[in-house]
This record gives C-alpha cells, sequence and structure tokens, in this order.
C-alpha cells in the first residue's frame, strides 16, 4: 500500500535507467536457450554418435561455438551505455534462434537417420534402399549446419563492428538495483490511507514485544510487491506501545548490492552507538553490534530483503539461537524462504490481498483525499464502478492506490468513472509516481536465469486459469526449460523433482499463488496467477517474443495477413479462443497449446450449406425427427474433408512442433487421428484428451514418435466409447507419463515392460496390458489401475512377492469392479504414501501387508464388512483416513487408546449400517478435522472425542434430527466437543434420500457424463 514520492526528475531519469535492467534479462533468456541446444546436442554426440556418422565432425564444431557464445553471456552483457534496447533485442533474438535451429538441425538428422542405422538385416536392406535419401540428407545437414556457423560468425563480427563492449558482471549487477533504489521508503513518512491491517498490526505489535523466554526473536512480514509489506512495518515500528517498549531503533533498507560493514555501522550509528575508524575488521563490528544488541533494548527492521545470501552475510552479528535477548529483529521480503532459514525463533506473516470490502474502502479513502468518509454521496451506479476496478486490481492494495489517486485527480462524474473502469490495465500504467508494474517487475528482475523462461511460460495460461502443476512440469521439461546438471542414469536429479524445485522457488518468490495441495503429500497440486502478476508476465513474454496468444478480442481489419506475418516470427502459440490453424504460417512453431475446442461450432456451421444450416436451426429441439439426424449425418461427412485439412496443413507445416496440447474443452476432432502424426519427429508432449473421433483406433505410426515424454490418449471414439491401441507404445522409451484410454477394445494387448523411464501409469489392467510388466518399471511413481486386474499369470517370488518393481510408488488408485482380494494385498506393500481404493474388497489384508509410510488412505464402496480400524490404527504415519458410500457396512467402530498417533483427517460419509462408534481415552491424539454426514443410524458422537485436544474442526452433514438434538448446544452430548473451535451443520434439519451419484467422485462423475455425451454423438 506504500507508494515512495518521486519528484517528476527524479522520475524520468529512473525511467531511462529502467531499460537497463530489460537488456541483462534479455542475455539471460538467450543463455537459457543456448543452454538447452548444447545440452541437447551433447546427449546426441554420446548417447547417439552411430547415428550422427558422416556429420559428426561438424556437430562437435558447431557445439563448441555454442559454448563459446553461451560461456560470452554467462561473463558478459551489452554495454547498455553503447546502444538502445532495439539493438540489444534484435542481437538477444538471433542468438536465441541460432540456438533453436542448430538443436532442430542436429537432433532431425539423428531422428531420420536412426531408424535406419539400427542394426537387423532388414534395417540394412531398408538403408541400402534408401542410400540416395540419406545421401541427400547427409549433404542438406552438413550444408544446413555450416550456415547456422556462418550465422554464428556474422553475428560476432557485427557486435564487434557495432559496439557491443564488455560489461562486466560487477558493473551489470548495478542495473538490477535501480527500481529497488527508486523506492527506497523512510520510516518517518507514513501513509495515511491503510486499510485492512488492523489485525495484522495487533499481532505484530503483540509479538514484537513479547519478552517471555521463548517470545519470537526475528520476525517476518512477506508477500507479493505491493501487499504493504514496508507500510506495515513502519505502523508497528512507529507504534506507540513499541517506541515504549524498546530503547533504540534502526531502520535499514538492504539494497541488492549491500555491504555488510555499512549495514551494521548504519545500525550502529541509528542506536547512537559508535566506533574509532582504525580499520575496523568485520569481526570486530560483527561483535560488537552482537554485544550491543544482546545487553540492550532494540528494534531493528530489515527492509525489503531479497536473497538468503544477503541473510546469510548478515547475521553473523545476531548470534542469538546461544544468547538471550530482549532485542528483535523484523524483516520484510518478498521470498518466504528467506524467512524460514532465518536463524533464531521466527514469526512468519504471510500477507494476503484485500478482500472486496476493504479494497472498496481503500479506494474511496484514495479517490476522495478530503472527504467525509465513509460517505462520500456515491450512488449505486459508481459504486458498482468503483467495486469493478477493485475486482480488475485483484485486491493489490499498490494498484488500487494508484487508481484512487488518477480518480483524485479527475472531475467525481459518473462518465469518468465508467471511462476509468472499463481500461483499468491501462490506467493502471498512468501512475506518475510507482506504477504496479514497475514494483512487480522487480521480482522478475530479481529470478535467475534458470527460472525465467519457467516464469514466462505461465502466459501460456488463460486468464484465472488454475494450472494444474503436474501438467505444466511435463510441457516445462518437454520445451527443454528444465534441465539437471547431472544425468539421470549417473545418479542426477530426477528431472521432475528439478522442476519442481523451480515452481517451489516461484512460489516463495510469491510470483505464483498456490491454489490447491495434495492432501497425502502436502505438494502443491494446482496454482494461479494474479492479474496482475499476469500482465507483467504478458508483457515480458511479448516484450522477447516468448510467444504468441490469440484471444478472442484481436481482429483482423486486413483479413490475415496481420495474424500471419505476427505468428510467423514465433516458436510457441497458444490460443484461448478457437483458432484456425491454417492462419499460422511458422515453419519453426514449437509449441501448441489449444485451450478451446478444436473446431468451434460456429466453424462447422459456416462450412454447411445454407439449406442445411437453417434446417438444423430450426429443427435442433426436434429429437425424434428422424430426418434432423440424417441431416446431421449429411452435415456431418461434409465437414470431415474440411477437419481432415487442418489435421494435414498441422503435420505438414509444423515438422519441428514439441508440445501438441489440447488441454481443455476437446470436440469434434474428424474421422480418425490422422497417422500422419510420424512426421512429428521431435514431439515430446502429445495430449489428445477429450477430442472425439468417429473411429476409435489410435495409428500405429504413433509408435514412431521416438521423443515423446508425455503420451495422453485418454479421447473419445466410436459408438462404445473403447478405443484400440496398437501394440507400439514399447517402442517409445523416453516415455514418462502415459495416459491410456479409460476403455480399450479386446484386442488391445499392450507391452509396456521396456518403458523403465515411465513415472505415471493411468487406466492400467491385466485385459490390456501385462501385469509382469511392472515388475520393470522401476522409477513408477503414480499408479493408476482400472478395469480387471487378474493374477493368474504373474509367477510370485517367494521371497519377493510384490507385484510392483518400483520402489518409488507415491500413489495407487484401484477401480475395480470385482471382488479379488489376492491382488490387493501383493499390491499393497509397493504403495508409499497415497491408497485410493474404489472397489470391492469384502475385507481388509493383515497390518503386515500395508505400507509403513503410507500417509492417506481412502475407501469408497468398499463394502468392508469387519471393523478396519483394528487393522488401520497400527499404521505409524497415517495422518488421513476417509470411509465414503459404503466403504463399511458393519454396525461397529472402535478405535482403541494409542492407536492413529498422526491421524489428522477424519471422514465418514454415507455409512448407512454405522450405529455406534467408539473412541478410547488417548486414541487418535493429533486429530485436528472430523467430518460426520449421512450415517443415518449412528446414535451419537464417541465419548472419546472429548479427550481429542487437538480438534479444530468438526462438520456435520445430513444426519438425523435425533442426533443433532443430541450434539446441538444444550444437549447430552454436547459436552464432548465444546472445546472445538469450528463446528458446522449443513443440511441437518430436514434429512432427505440420499443420491448416490450426489457424493460421486469427480473422476466417476466425468466418465458417466463422457459417456452419455460418446452416445450423442455417435448417434450422430
Amino acid at each position: 500500500m506504500e507508494v515512495t514520492n518521486v519528484t517528476n526528475i527524479e522520475y524520468k531519469k529512473k525511467k531511462k535507467r529502467l531499460s537497463l535492467v530489460t537488456k541483462k534479462k534479455l542475455s539471460d533468456m538467450a543463455l537459457s536457450a543456448l543452454s538447452s541446444a548444447t545440452s541437447r546436442i551433447g546427449d546426441l554426440l554420446t548417447e547417439e554418435a552411430k547415428f550422427l556418422w558422416g556429420v559428426e565432425e561438424q556437430v562437435e564444431r558447431l557445439q563448441t561455438e555454442l559454448r563459446w557464445m553461451q560461456s560470452f553471456l554467462s561473463l558478459k552483457d551489452a554495454d547498455a551505455r553503447q546502444g538502445e534496447d532495439e539493438r540489444i533485442r534484435m542481437w538477444v533474438s538471433e542468438i536465441r534462434e541460432l540456438a533453436y535451429d542448430a538443436e532442430d538441425v542436429v537432433e532431425a538428422f539423428a531422428l531420420k537417420i536412426g531408424s535406419r542405422r539400427k542394426g537387423g538385416f532388414s534395417n540394412a536392406i531398408k538403408r541400402y534402399a534408401c542410400i540416395l535419401k540419406e545421401g541427400r540428407l547427409l549433404h542438406q545437414t552438413r550444408s544446413k549446419i555450416e550456415k547456422i556457423i556462418a550465422r554464428i560468425t556474422d553475428l560476432t563480427r557485427r557486435l564487434q563492428t557495432y559496439g557491443i563492449k564488455e560489461l562486466r558482471d560487477r558493473e551489470g549487477s548495478s542495473y538490477s538495483n535501480v527500481r529497488r533504489e527508486s523506492r527506497r521508503p523512510y520510516p518517518h513518512i507514513m501513509e495515511h490511507n491503510i486499510v485492512g491491517f488492523n489485525n495484522e498490526i495487533k499481532e505484530l505489535v503483540s509479538v514484537v514485544v513479547d519478552d517471555e523466554e521463548n517470545s519470537h526473536q526475528i520476525v517476518a512480514i512477506c508477500g507479493m510487491g505491493g501487499l504493504g509489506k514496508t507500510t506495515l512495518a513502519k505502523k508497528v515500528y512507529n507504534h506507540s506501545q513499541v517506541r515504549d517498549h524498546f530503547n533504540h531503533f534502526a531502520w535499514v533498507y538492504v539494497s541488492q548490492q549491500f555491504r555488510k560493514k555499512a549495514v551494521w555501522k548504519e545500525i550502529l550509528s541509528s542506536c547512537k552507538k559508535t566506533l574509532k575508524e582504525d580499520k575496523n575488521r568485520d569481526e570486530k563490528f560483527a561483535k560488537e553490534l552482537c554485544n550491543f544488541l544482546e545487553h540492550n533494548k532494540c528494534l531493528v527492521i530489515f527492509d525489503d530483503i531479497w536473497s538468503i545470501e544477503a541473510w546469510d552475510s548478515l547475521k553473523a552479528a545476531f548470534p542469538w539461537k546461544e544468547s538471550k535477548t530482549s532485542s528483535k529483529i523484523l524483516l520484510t521480503s518478498r521470498n518466504t524462504q528467506v524467512a524460514s532459514d532465518a536463524g533464531g525463533v521466527r514469526y512468519l506473516l504471510v500477507l494476503k490481498c484485500l478482500e472486496e470490502k476493504d479494497g472498496w474502502e481503500l479506494l474511496q479513502r484514495t479517490a476522495f483525499p478530503d472527504g467525509d468518509f465513509p460517505d462520500f454521496g456515491l450512488d449505486g451506479k459508481k459504486e458498482e464502478l468503483g467495486k469493478d476496478m477493485v475486482e480488475h486490481c485483484g485486491g493489490l492494495p499498490l494498484a488500487i492506490i494508484v487508481l484512487g489517486r488518477i480518480l483524485a485527480t479527475k472531475n467525481n462524474s459518473f462518465d469518468v468513472w465508467q471511462k476509468v473502469s472499463e481500461d483499468v490495465k491501462s490506467y493502471l500504467k498512468r501512475g506518475k509516481d510507482q506504477r504496479p508494474e514497475d514494483v512487480l517487475a522487480l521480482s522478475y528482475d530479481d529470478l535467475p536465469p534458470y527460472l525465467r523462461p519457467c516464469f514466462l511460460y505461465l502466459s501460456h495460461f488463460p486468464e484465472d486459469y488454475e494450472i494444474s502443476v503436474a501438467r505444466l512440469i511435463q510441457l516445462w521439461i518437454a520445451e527443454g526449460i528444465v534441465s539437471s546438471k547431472q544425468k539421470e542414469e549417473n545418479g542426477g536429479k530426477i528431472l521432475e523433482d528439478e522442476a519442481e524445485c523451480y515452481l517451489n522457488e516461484l512460489v516463495e518468490r510469491c510470483m505464483i499463488q498456490v491454489r490447491e495441495r495434495d492432501e497425502a503429500t502436502l505438494k502443491i497440486k494446482t496454482v494461479q496467477m494474479h492479474d496482475l502478476m499476469r500482465e507483467l508476465c504478458l508483457s515480458k513474454a511479448k516484450q522477447e517474443n516468448f510467444l504468441f496468444i490469440m484471444e478472442k478480442s484481436i481482429s483482423y481489419p486486413q483479413g490475415n495477413n496481420v495474424l500471419s506475418s505476427t505468428i510467423s516470427r514465433v516458436r510457441r502459440v497458444t490460443a484461448h479462443h478457437f483458432l484456425r490453424i491454417q492462419r499460422i504460417k511458422s515453419p519453426h512453431l514449437r509449441s501448441l497449446l489449444i485451450f478451446d475446442e478444436f473446431i468451434s461450432e460456429e466453424s462447422l456451421r459456416w462450412h454447411l450449406p445454407l439449406t442445411m444450416k437453417n434446417y438444423i436451426d430450426n429443427h435442433e429441439n426436434d429429437n425424434r425427427n428422424p430426418l434432423y439426424y440424417i441431416v446431421l449425418l449429411l452435415g456431418l461427412f461434409l465437414l470431415l474433408p474440411k477437419i481432415r485439412e487442418i489435421w494435414t496443413y498441422m503435420f505438414d507445416k509444423f515438422k519441428l512442433l514439441r508440445v501438441l496440447d489440447f488441454e481443455g474443452h476437446g470436440g469434434f476432432a474428424g474421422r480418425k487421428f490422422p497417422s500422419d502424426v510420424v512426421d512429428l519427429i521431435h514431439l515430446r508432449f502429445l495430449s489428445l484428451r477429450d477430442l472425439q473421433f468417429c473411429r476409435s483406433k489410435v495409428p500405429s505410426s504413433l509408435g514412431n514418435l521416438r521423443c515423446l515424454q508425455t503420451l495422453d490418449l485418454r479421447f473419445k471414439g466410436g459408438f462404445f466409447d473403447s478405443i484400440h491401441v496398437p501394440n507400439v507404445i514399447w517402442r517409445m522409451e523416453q516415455l514418462r507419463h502415459l495416459y491410456l484410454p479409460q476403455k480399450c477394445k479386446r484386442r488391445t494387448k499392450l507391452k509396456l515392460g521396456t518403458l523403465r523411464n515411465l513415472q505415471t501409469l493411468v487406466n492400467f489392467n491385466t485385459k490390456s496390458c501385462y501385469v509382469n510388466d511392472l515388475l520393470n518399471l522401476t522409477n513408477l511413481r503414480e499408479l493408476e489401475i482400472r478395469g480387471p486386474f487378474n493374477i493368474e499369470d504373474f509367477k510370485v517370488d517367494s521371497d519377493n512377492p510384490a507385484i510392483i518393481g518400483s520402489k518409488c510408488l507415491q500413489s495407487l488408485s484401484i477401480f475395480h469392479e470385482r471382488k479379488d482380494s489376492r491382488h490387493f494385498a501383493l499390491l499393497l506393500s509397493s504403495c508409499v504414501c497415497k491408497l485410493s481404493l474404489y472397489e470391492d474388497i469384502g475385507k481388509l489384508p493383515e497390518y503386515h501387508h500395508f505400507s509403513k509410510d503410507i500417509t492417506y488412505i481412502y475407501f469408497y464402496r468398499s463394502n468392508l464388512e469387519e471393523d478396519p480400524m483394528p487393522t488401520l490404527e497400527k499404521l505409524p504415519k497415517l495422518r488421513i483416513l476417509k470411509f465414503s458410500h459404503l466403504a463399511f457396512k458393519g454396525k461397529e467402530m472402535i478405535c482403541s487408546a494409542v492407536g492413529f498417533p498422526r491421524l489428522d483427517s477424519l471422514s465418514l460419509v454415507y455409512l448407512p449400517n454405522l450405529e455406534e462408534w467408539k473412541v478410547d481415552q488417548g486414541a487418535m491424539p493429533a486429530l485436528r478435522f472430523l467430518e460426520i454426514a449421512h450415517c443415518r443410524k449412528m446414535k451419537m458422537l464417541p465419548d472419546g472425542l472429548s479427550f481429542i485436544i487437538t480438534l479444530q474442526k468438526l462438520a456435520i452433514e445430513s444426519m438425523p434430527k435425533a442426533f443433532i438434538d443430541k450434539v446441538g448446544k444444550g444437549g447430552e452430548d454436547f459436552y464432548k466437543f465444546q472445546h472445538v473451535p469450528s463446528i458446522t451443520f449443513q443440511n441437518c434439519d430436514d434429512v432427505s434420500p440420499i443420491v448416490l451419484n450426489k457424493k460421486l467422485p469427480l473422476i466417476l462423475s466425468i466418465r458417466e457424463q463422457t459417456n452419455e455425451v460418446n452416445k450423442a454423438i455417435c448417434i450422430v
């Protein structure tokens, strides 16, 4: 909420200097592309050298040139004083294109020749038959590599000719301080319009003045830029209770290139403590400051600490782990990891965006600084416009203040407010002082080179889109954005783990927001971007030509020419709305993400004859008219060639495509998935999820895509919604994530034992696959079994009866229709963390069959006949346990003393036969959440709940009136849980009959809906 006052002259100087930061970041983007290219070429030289025979010398020379350029970028930067931004961008853009072209040429040759140079008599015959074609390809590849080397030489000459000189790190590093120095705060300058911080101020003041032995010595305020961290710190710093409590105060603004000795000296100076200038060493300063803080009551504010390294260099003067002191440190940072790594007992406050009510109040205070708050005489329409502006700001205080100050300079008319409301994004960029974009850009400026492409990649996703972390990581890896210093097979870090670290770092830097975490592992499941942070991301992506976004708002006054010229110069395209693929004219396209239907309904209708279109429009509600369906069928046949043209264009023009992702709405995609997909030899990521084809068959040519890492075949097709997958997937040895169709045809039988890199396997069953292959999938982390699972053909080793060979399996889900407990016991021991059962098992195996590390178990329609608690309560690390929809058929459950030592959450949902639940004293000592719903025969809550002092929330839903009368306030059972802070009752007044489908798991609900849609399409 704080906006630093900057004079007009200073602001003009600041804007002039801000461009210097951009130049350094652009070179880092080129460095990322070079790193990816040199790494991939190096892999090909070492792993597939035999396929590069004939061009090996040229490839090695090319790799050397790229490495030299990479070294140049890591040591030097363009001297910004010698030129303008456009020149730097052109230079960086050309370097990036050189890196991409080099990687594409070398990889294409290795992949095309590789299939012919394999051993075997048949391959030898094929090679001799195509000897002329191979010779021509060899010549073309040599020529292309020589041209790339010539381009590198020419680029080097131009760098020297046009004066882009060397700039050492020590010079370039000052660029990242430009924005920060312009925002240097002063503790005596207070912001008066402070809204929504009352509770936070009280909380922080109480923590800071607490002198108890176990009190917090280090307090941190964290959050994204513009939330008001510094403003809040000022309020605490100047609070009367704080001023009375401490004897000495120091406020230090930590710039990026600070000197620790100067910081320590500034603290001592603020505390009226001086040292003689007799060549004091760092150790003496640190010791003097440490002694002073130990024996005095001091409050030290470290404002805007950006890195862990900065704190590590300063903390030598604050060794409070071994000592007791009444002094306190309060620090502000955009990086939560800084606070987590700070030594001593610490207290962390993570700021959130303002609620709508507080945001609206802040806008009024700012727009009417002289008004009589809170009544400014605003009519209903103007208030509606104001709240709409606040919503566009996403609750970010700085953005709301900028808009408020703009409104304050204008007349208080409805037309003015409407004009600002209609173009909030534009007005936010007109701030006279600190624009939100400049403040948020500081976070981008601080990103290390390996995180910048990860952040920019988020610009692919539509506004307010909830991004699946698993899918995002797969896309990062497919694009080559994430790489490991050491190869996985040599003990290096798994790429997915490295990518997860990147994601966590972006979260810690408050650049993306966590929306959902996995209950079992607590890992981030989905993320989302704040609207203004997304605007920054889009701006940077556009500036660096990172991708082209096809949005509905784009207009084309000159037909296709404007769009074609734009798309032809990028390597990534994302379509948030329907996109005619033929508009893309870029032969170098690397990724295509589509978030809308494959082909829109409007486009389908546009290709139909007018008479047919009118008939369909007039009879769309006449479902019983056979002629209507005949016309629809004829229309479909007319459209099939048009849809085929789309696929043909895509496979013919985008030969370098690495990512093809139909991310969302599916839609009709033609007669069948074309076999021409074999032309996309560079493809790493292919998702056909939810697309609808007339024929339900995967082409055999798919097996020739040797580079595929992620394959999602969960599309729809045919009358019975079953898909035939030919036995070719075993060829894709690089495959890491495989999503098979939910239902395969009878003739489908897949060998998967060669996929040793596979980590995710969804919709596996023994009808379509071989159970013995699971032993070879040693890197498997997630397994979903859907359909038949028979173990008759499995040879059980008495010493090692496990069916799954992976030692790192984290999640096991079983959707099975028949009761067969034999396989269940063999599967259990392999599951490390998360177990979900959607099957009728009747009886639980013995305790020793379960993994001791399991933390999450979900039972759905398991029809357990015996009480499962005596077995499950022995699992030492179980945290979450859920029973749902006939998971247990018995009448009584008993949780004994010392059982469930770590259980955090327990859900009992629709157990219609459960009458009595007993909990002994000492059971579930760590329970925090309890849910009871639709257990209509349960008579009362167990007495043992009164001993569970950790219980924080009790949720009761759709229970009988007799039960509610007992547990309600004043009831005979109310004493059992009156210590629980949060108790909720839902739908308990009138218990209606239970509808099983009401609480079906999402995956099952989607499956049933999909079947209905498929039937309708197939009828057409």
